[in-house]
């Protein structure tokens, strides 16, 4: 089992647009980062992130949440079960 500290550790140190960054191509649009989503077929980005909130959110598929989130959406990852 992870321990509470060290999770809120991983969550404190993974910024949002550099996890995001390094699977989509990411343009500043206000305070928020705009790309297209990795989650679906789109021409029109639609996935946005924020910094500041460290989430992102794509207003096409749905799909939103933090870095951690993010990886395991991308990668089909699980936790692990006990």
């Amino acid at each position: 089992m992870i321990s509470q500290d060290t999770i809120t550790r991983i969550f404190d140190a993974a910024r949002i647009e550099e996890v995001v960054g390094d699977f989509v191509q990411l343009k500043k649009r206000g305070v928020n980062l705009l790309g297209l989503c990795p989650f679906h077929n789109e021409k029109t980005p639609s996935f946005n992130v924020n910094p500041v909130r460290n989430i992102y959110k794509c207003f096409g598929c749905g799909k939103g949440g933090n870095a951690v989130n993010f990886i395991m959406e991308h990668e089909h990852f699980t936790y692990p079960k006990r």
